[in-house]
């Protein structure tokens, strides 16, 4: 961007001029205290805590990070929903919130199994959490075991390399074979049905790309799915370091426009906007230079289906990692808000899914890309119930 050119604030009109000296001194960089559990553990006298501080990496949907554990009771691990970390506009019955507890399961189990422990998961122990909400009981208890025969999963290696990217990809690499096959295995501790569309299929690519982009120009266009994206906005260095979690943004731009006034989280900007269209535009083109989806159906979505396909989806970012691939999830049309039901109703007509009680539970664009960083992370402490 010419930086003496004007710039059109998002939803409102109003047209400045951005001085190059203004935009130079809002230059960003990711906090290290942000991104410092992606170091990993030190040396922890309790093995719970070394496991955790893997854990605590796994992918979580707007990076909510709504993870509780409660450490009380020797050798034991009790893993509770955060209740203040929900998304009841875009995953109004937290089918995706139950996933990113999967997630995290999973990575806890492969630290576990790295330390020579048997990680025996129960999952909702006091009882499941009904279809439509959430609650205070435990979502799992995790009992750690030495056992001589737990063998070491070769996936660990890539839990510290592990990023979602969200950027262009380089449409001449397309997935190669090898790599799909590696993928479609990981799942294998975790049935589901996995499929995936490649450089091969054109046609196939570009009904994903077109579904995917009305989910996303439906997100960006509905004012209360939009305003719970910008409550978990973190703009500027300072905000991420203060939250480290949610949707990070360090562009220059934006960061100047919020620190003069001019970027309103509290209003949802119209249909028309720049904020809008821009975000539109930009996404279409990641979207056309992306060789590849994969996806993920069960046979149903109880509680229990949701947290062990979070827990398929992770060995399977993982295992992409270790191909030197790039993932990104696409979540909007899978999304069980009104306002979705034609792109939902779509991919499951493209991914044949005809009973109702098959659920796609994952859907995301994979290619090759440029490193991406981590995400920020609240840290073990953060997430610890004390009393």
């Amino acid at each position: 961007m010419d930086r003496r050119k004007f710039i059109r604030i998002a939803g409102g009109g109003f047209v400045f001029a951005a001085a190059t000296a203004a935009l130079a001194g809002c230059s960003q960089q990711m906090p290290a205290a942000a991104i410092e559990p992606w170091q990993g553990p030190g040396p922890e006298a309790d093995p719970r805590r070394w496991i955790l501080g893997y854990a605590i990496l796994a992918p979580h949907s707007h990076n909510l990070q709504s993870w509780l554990v409660d450490l009380r009771t020797p050798d034991e691990i009790v893993l509770r929903c955060d209740l203040g970390r929900l998304l009841p506009e875009t995953d109004p019955f937290s089918r995706q919130i139950m996933m990113s507890h999967g997630t995290f399961l999973e990575l806890l189990d492969i630290a576990a199994r790295e330390r020579g422990l048997r990680a025996d998961i129960t999952l909702f122990p006091e009882g499941a959490f009904g279809p439509e909400k959430v609650d205070q009981r435990p979502v799992a208890r995790v009992r750690l075991m030495p056992d001589a025969a737990t063998r070491k999963d070769p996936l660990f290696a890539q839990i510290l390399a592990r990023r979602t990217n969200r950027s262009l990809y380089d449409l001449q690499r397309p997935v190669p074979a090898e790599a799909w096959k590696a993928m479609a295995e990981a799942v294998g501790p975790h049935p589901l049905h996995f499929g995936f569309v490649g450089a091969d299929r054109a046609d196939a690519l570009e009904q994903h790309r077109a579904i995917a982009a009305e989910a996303w120009r439906i997100e960006l266009s509905t004012p209360r799915t939009i305003l719970e994206s910008y409550k978990v906005l973190r703009v500027g260095a300072a905000e991420i370091e203060k939250h480290r979690d949610g949707l990070s943004m360090l562009d220059p731009t934006v960061v100047l426009l919020e620190r003069i006034g001019l970027f309103d989280r509290s209003k949802a900007p119209a249909s028309d906007a720049f904020a809008t269209t821009s975000q539109i535009r930009d996404f279409g083109k990641k979207l056309a230079s992306t060789p590849g989806f994969l996806w993920m159906v069960t046979e149903s979505n109880d509680r229990v289906t949701q947290v062990n396909a979070g827990r398929a989806y992770a060995r399977v970012q993982l295992a992409a990692t270790g191909q030197g691939l790039a993932m990104q999830p696409l979540q909007q049309a899978l999304q069980e808000y009104p306002e979705q039901a034609g792109p939902h109703a779509d991919i499951r007509r493209l991914l044949a899914v005809p009973l109702p009680e098959r659920t796609v539970q994952m859907w995301a664009r994979v290619g090759y890309a440029p490193p991406v960083g981590p995400a920020p992370r609240r840290g073990l402490a953060a997430q610890l119930i004390r009393a």
